[in-house]
């Protein structure tokens, strides 16, 4: 592919991308659409279920094209089953193998490197390294701050262990040029990190916007039709440890005790590694038929979903440095329109109380939790539909793609 001298050109690295559902994805589609030119290097679709992805085995294809971007995936060991050796050997072979990569690249030029920091921070690593050899400014979006994260998946518990993964996640940090935040707390944790580093990183703050179709009114009759006559709760997205989705089972098994008659489904739009245990634990509470899981759809299919819903949950488990995060669930769920059911602590708690669309209580907090879900039962429809016009006002005026898009670019491209 020969190279227009006069466009800017970005590398972009990310373990997780196209076809796995990672807002990633739409960024660098929005970058070429911007024209700007982008390389991917990526590994290859196997999350969350750990299998590989219609079309793809370890072998590739290793070379792609993805919305006018060329993309270049390297070898990863899948996260096959979900153990924790399995998502630690599949943390740690991609950063290992995207090296082999790097030369790849050869004679492809770039005037900065992105990196769409998920788990694992050690992703990092080969754009540390590429960004040092060609001495470009490196630019990391911290969406999982490390190892925080890490603990929510894997129970690390020893002292030296987790000593050793702060050290090592600071490392990388730290050898950021530019670092972007998706809040002023995280940023400030940032800052506190960066702050001993030989050549301390550039941190902003850049909230995740939502793409625009999430703020679009899909009537779909058949799902209305499907589940008409409850009061229906959907979680959208992915099923994990993080999600705290088993705080959400207890306080409907209270609920239902409380209120026998109650008409209330929780709809579950997605899947991932917690998946079977969430469907023990629904089993083991009495509750089948008060959760159905849905599967997964693309996303540009959950508004029809939202549209019909009655309220949208989002949880977190408990922990001081995730709750500098807001997750992207979030910023979507805003501009669906419907009232909000949120149960955790920090950043996200509060975008999602100071939008006006959201009923909070705390992370891990049932009985809360539970009393929110009935004054959702009880709250007249219009004063429900006050709540979601709130929250897409708030999602137009702080999470929309176009501003937000513009202020990566030039904030990775130039430093502003």
């Amino acid at each position: 592919m020969a190279h227009d001298a006069k466009r800017r050109r970005i590398l972009v690295v990310s373990q997780h991308f196209w076809p796995e559902n990672f807002r990633i994805s739409d960024i660098v589609a929005g970058f070429v659409g911007d024209d700007i030119e982008v390389d991917v290097l990526c590994g290859l679709p196997n999350y969350p279920k750990g299998e590989w992805f219609d079309g793809y085995r370890y072998t590739g294809p290793r070379r792609q094209q993805y919305a006018g971007a060329q993309v270049f995936r390297a070898g990863e060991i899948r996260r096959k089953g979900n153990t924790g050796a399995r998502i630690f050997l599949n943390y740690v072979s991609w950063p290992f193998f995207a090296l082999f990569s790097l030369p790849r690249l050869a004679g492809r030029r770039y005037d900065a490197v992105f990196c769409y920091e998920t788990s694992p921070v050690m992703m990092l690593f080969p754009a540390i390294l590429h960004a040092k050899i060609h001495k470009l400014p490196l630019t990391c979006y911290v969406l999982d701050l490390w190892p925080d994260n890490l603990y929510s998946v894997l129970p690390v518990k020893s002292p030296f262990l987790r000593g050793i993964a702060q050290k090592v996640s600071d490392w990388h940090y730290r050898r950021c040029t530019r670092l972007i935040a998706m809040s002023d707390a995280l940023a400030e944790r940032l800052k506190a990190i960066a702050a001993t580093a030989k050549h301390p990183p550039q941190v902003a703050v850049i909230p995740q916007y939502s793409e625009d179709f999430y703020g679009q009114d899909i009537p779909d009759d058949a799902l209305k039709a499907r589940f008409a006559g409850f009061f229906n709760l959907l979680f959208a997205g992915n099923i994990s440890p993080a999600q705290n989705l088993e705080n959400l089972v207890r306080a409907v098994k209270l609920v239902t005790a409380r209120r026998p008659a109650a008409k209330l489904r929780v709809l579950l739009l997605g899947d991932g590694m917690s998946r079977e245990a969430l469907a023990q634990a629904i089993k083991a509470e009495g509750l089948d038929a008060h959760f159905e899981f849905c599967g997964q759809v693309p996303p540009e299919e959950i508004p029809r979903w939202t549209g019909m819903a009655d309220a949208l949950f989002a949880g977190l488990t408990q922990s001081e440095n995730l709750g500098l995060t807001v997750p992207a669930k979030i910023t979507s769920y805003l501009a669906a329109g419907r009232p909000l059911l949120v149960a955790m602590e920090g950043e996200g708690a509060r975008v999602a109380q100071e939008s006006g669309a959201a009923l909070v209580s705390g992370a891990g907090d049932a009985e809360a939790l539970a009393a929110n879900i009935e004054a959702l039962l009880d709250m007249p429809a219009d004063q429900r539909a006050a709540m979601g016009t709130a929250g897409r006002a708030a999602w137009q005026a702080h999470y929309r793609r176009a501003p937000l898009l513009k202020a990566l670019e030039r904030f990775i491209l130039e430093g502003q």
